[in-house]
């Protein structure tokens, strides 16, 4: 092999040290390719050796930034999950808020179509003008229910509520109709049973709430993973016993009375029937003396009974215990009761008894609107209060 091959095949088998040695002992430059007289001067820049790195120490420096960098990914995307999950929460709260609004509103209107129902002396006109008023107010309620954007997920669950709201709206206008198309009929029998048919439009209206909008919401949040919001509750008929046939028939008589200047026809009134302590489950006695044990879940039910030929609506019951130095008074309203009808009221919630003293607790029932027999509306129990034995 000549020098210029050996030039010219100059691979990197030595180290750097070696090379410059052997450049040092060489009596001149490199030749150029070709041949000819060696370059003068000094050579050039060498081109840059690129070697892998020696040694464990780089290749664990390099797996701890890899495995640091992962780290970092991870907790940045759990990070951003959280925030997700935050601001999922803000929204279906948000909404079940906007929508809780809506139901209690409804709610309220519910009630107040029962206080209407069952105020004494209520004539026709009364009648139509605040049903008018309610359903007003209802249908406002659909249209603020059907501003409300829900989250996708809750659409089919949200038409459910606004179809809810509708079928009270239906529910009130078919009474209101009713009531007018009636008003010069006399059989109050068919005039019952055509109110009752719209009142069960208004008791279907909680099932759908219930179980079409509050369940499939509720559902429907837990899928997701939302926690900490609730579907609101929204019932319309708080006592479906007010809708039954029987009893529309009589509002419905009672309302042409009033109309007519007067009170239903047939007798009106009543009556006391008993009263309990309970949790004993002991009916007191007006001639013999009742021992009652103190505790705190004592309470007194009082029986009524309608004794008259009419429906009577706000019928009020007044419990009293003579104490001193102030007597502990407690009062309560039958909504509705028809005739033959018994109801419970019960009295609970009491301040410190009259411990070991003889006394009497007073019952009575305030006489409805045409009684003439009061001699059966209140009694008087000789009682003493003990303590409960341990």
């Amino acid at each position: 092999m000549t020098v210029h091959d050996d030039d010219i095949l100059d691979f990197d088998f030595v180290d750097d040290e070696t090379r410059e040695l052997n450049s040092q002992t060489r009596s001149g430059g490199q030749r150029p390719p070709g041949g000819g007289p060696p370059p003068s001067g000094p050579r050039g820049p060498r081109r840059p050796q690129f070697r892998p790195p020696q040694g464990i120490t780089p290749l664990l420096r390099l797996a701890g930034f890899v495995v640091f960098a992962i780290l970092v990914i991870v907790l940045l995307a759990v990070w951003v999950q959280g925030c997700a999950g935050d601001d999922t929460d803000t929204v279906y709260g948000n909404y079940m808020a906007d929508m809780g609004a809506v139901g209690r509103d409804s709610q309220k209107i519910g009630n107040d179509l029962a206080t209407l129902l069952t105020t004494p002396g209520l004539t026709q006109n009364e009648l139509e003008t605040r049903l008018g008023g309610l359903i007003q107010q209802q249908q406002l309620d659909v249209t603020r229910a059907q501003d409300i954007d829900p989250p996708g997920p809750l659409t089919p669950a949200n038409a459910s509520a606004i179809q809810a709201l509708n079928l009270r709206v239906s529910g009130l206008q078919g009474l209101l109709d009713t009531f007018r198309t009636t008003k010069d009929s006399d059989d109050a029998t068919a005039a019952g049973e055509q109110l009752s048919t719209q009142g069960q439009r208004l008791e279907a209206s909680d099932v759908v709430w219930r179980d079409l909008f509050q369940g499939a919401a509720t559902e429907t949040m837990a899928s997701e993973g939302v926690e900490d919001v609730k579907a609101p509750v929204s019932v319309f008929v708080q006592n479906p016993d007010l809708y039954t046939a029987r009893s529309m028939s009589s509002i419905w008589q009672r309302v042409h009375g009033a109309s007519t200047g007067g009170t239903s026809p047939g007798a009106h009134g009543s009556a006391l029937a008993f009263t309990k302590v309970q949790p004993a489950n002991i009916q007191l006695s007006t001639t013999n003396e009742t021992r009652i044990d103190i505790s705190t879940d004592l309470s007194f039910e009082v029986g009524v009974q309608n004794s008259g030929e009419n429906q009577e609506v706000g019928v009020q019951v007044t419990l009293t215990i003579p104490a001193q130095p102030t007597p502990i008074v407690k009062n309560g309203t039958i909504d509705v009761i028809d005739p033959g009808e018994m109801k419970v009221v019960t009295f609970s919630d009491f301040p410190d008894f009259p411990f070991g003293e003889d006394v009497t607790v007073q019952v009575s029932v305030k006489p409805v609107a045409g009684e003439t027999n009061t001699g059966n509306n209140s009694a008087e129990y000789p009682v003493v209060f003990s303590l409960e034995p341990s």
